[in-house]
C-alpha cells in the first residue's frame, strides 16, 4: 500500500503519509490514488488543485464553503513548513469547536485530509512555504465563511507571535457568530 492513514483526536480528519521510494537521484512519491484513498473511506472526487505560497508567520484561515459548494481538501507542504490546523464546525457534533492539527512540511510529506463540515487554516514556521491541496468542489466565493483565527472559544496554539493575516481574516468572525450551514 502506498499510503498510511492514520486518523487523529477528531477521527474524521487524516493524516496522510505516503510511500516514498528514494534514492541518489531523488525521490519518487504518489501524491493521491483514488482506489487506495476510497478503500480508506475517502471518496471525494477532488475537483480542483491550489498553490500558495507564503512567508515565515503568515497565517490563512480559518477557511471553509457552505453548502451547496462546501469542501473536502487534500493539503501537502511542498517547500518549508507549516502547521495545518481543522476545526469541527459541525452543529451537533461531539467534537464541535475542536481542533486538531499537523505539521506539514517537504521533509515528512505527509498530508491532511480535512473533510467537509471543518473550517482549514495554517501558519508558516519555516522562512517560506508552498502549499498544494486540493478541493472537492470549485471555489466559489459566494459559499466562503471563515472564522477569526484567535477565536478564544477554540484556543487554537498557534505555534507563532505576530502572526502576519490578510485584511480580510483581520474581519473574520467568531465561531459562534460565524454563518455554516454544516449540521452532524
Amino acid at each position: 500500500m502506498p499510503f498510511t492513514f492514520t486518523k487523529l483526536e477528531i477521527p474524521e480528519v487524516i493524516l496522510v503519509k505516503p510511500r516514498v521510494f528514494e534514492d541518489n537521484r531523488g525521490f519518487f512519491l504518489e501524491n493521491y490514488k483514488y482506489s487506495e484513498f476510497a478503500n480508506f473511506g475517502i471518496k471525494d472526487n477532488f475537483m480542483q488543485d491550489n498553490h500558495s505560497k507564503s512567508v515565515k508567520n503568515v497565517l490563512r484561515g480559518l477557511h471553509y464553503q457552505k453548502q451547496p459548494k462546501a469542501q473536502a481538501k487534500l493539503v501537502r507542504c511542498t517547500n518549508g513548513e507549516i502547521f495545518d490546523v481543522a476545526i469541527d464546525i459541525r452543529k451537533g457534533s461531539p467534537t464541535f469547536g475542536k481542533w486538531v492539527s499537523a505539521v506539514l512540511s517537504a521533509e515528512n510529506k505527509k498530508m491532511l485530509y480535512i473533510p467537509i463540515g471543518f473550517a482549514h487554516g495554517f501558519c508558516v514556521i519555516s522562512d517560506q512555504a508552498e502549499i498544494n491541496y486540493k478541493s472537492s468542489d470549485e471555489y466559489a466565493p459566494e459559499t466562503e465563511g471563515a472564522i477569526c483565527w484567535n477565536d478564544s472559544s477554540i484556543g487554537i496554539s498557534w505555534p507563532i507571535e505576530n502572526p502576519i493575516i490578510s485584511e480580510k481574516d483581520g474581519q473574520n468572525k467568531t465561531l459562534a457568530e460565524a454563518v455554516n450551514n454544516f449540521v452532524y
